[in-house]
């Protein structure tokens, strides 16, 4: 039998959304048992993450279905919409189901499924490019927060969790208050597209030769789409590269606004891996950015 939540997934969902999600935790089980019944799903496994479970799933006929599950129905309505906005693009998981009074989204299986980040450094940066025309080609319609609550919502998440970690002896408040400062004045004055809001390579997976890397896990704003490559800009850096390495292999995009944003966002790039491991060569490149 497949365990649904283990104490590490159940302490990163506390740490995401409060004390309230122990009992969507506790809650889990009944929910996935309750949505398989329904959909004619077998539960196969399940993959980690921090705003939610998802679950794999086989239907009668032995095909993969993702089926993601969230304790705020809000991100997973919105999550909903914005795949909705990019149905039938290649590059975007499809949605199959939804049971948003639940936070259920029902989602087509990739395989292999293996994300870019367990990848490393093989990352196939041509269709990087062409997954980010093909979000940023969306318009932008919907009930989407603009990029500015986005933006704002990311450092308060960040300064909650900065404080009384290993990160914060190496990140410095003002550091963080002057990154929102910066992405607040971008957020406003850019061009305006759907933006994915989370593209890191992490939620970025492998469909397979045929349909190459597909994009998941979206935290959708309306704002500028530079902001979706910084992630990607970065990445050279954990190599001992520079930032310049990484936009020259990004054609199509706007370099000085993707080198504006790296520097806005620099110190929530560099505390995650403070928060987990302390300061490494990557994380002083990235700080040095934010200047």
């Amino acid at each position: 039998m497949v365990a649904l939540i283990d104490d590490a997934a159940r302490a990163r969902l506390v740490d995401r959304f409060g004390p309230s999600a122990e009992a969507w935790c506790d809650a889990l089980p009944g929910l996935v048992e309750g949505l398989c019944r329904r959909w004619g799903l077998t539960v196969h496994d399940t993959r980690p993450g921090n705003s939610g479970r998802t679950v794999l799933c086989r239907n009668a006929a032995g095909t993969l279905r993702a089926l993601k599950l969230c304790p705020d129905r809000a991100v997973a309505t919105a999550e909903a919409a914005a795949l909705g906005s990019w149905s039938g693009l290649s590059r975007v998981v499809q949605v199959l189901r939804t049971d948003l009074d639940h936070g259920a989204v029902l989602l087509e299986g990739l395989e292999p499924g293996s994300t870019l980040t367990e990848r490393g450094a093989d990352v196939p940066w041509p269709e990087v490019s062409d997954l980010l025309a093909e979000l940023h080609g969306v318009p932008a319609a919907g009930p989407f927060p603009t990029q500015l609550e986005r933006v704002r919502w990311m450092f308060a998440l960040a300064e909650r969790r900065l404080r009384g970690s290993p990160a914060e002896a190496h990140l410095p408040l003002a550091v963080l208050h002057t990154g929102l400062a910066r992405a607040e004045k971008l957020a406003v004055d850019g061009p305006i597209a759907l933006v994915h809001g989370d593209l890191h390579p992490g939620n970025v997976l492998d469909a397979g030769p045929a349909r190459g890397i597909v994009a998941i896990d979206p935290r959708p704003c309306t704002g500028d789409p530079a902001f979706d490559a910084v992630d990607w800009a970065v990445l050279p850096m954990s190599a001992g590269g520079t930032l310049d390495d990484g936009l020259d292999r990004l054609p199509g995009q706007d370099r000085d606004r993707v080198r504006a944003w790296c520097v806005a966002l620099a110190p929530l790039v560099a505390m995650g891996p403070l928060r987990r491991g302390g300061p490494t060569p990557f994380t002083e490149a990235v700080l040095e950015l934010a200047g």
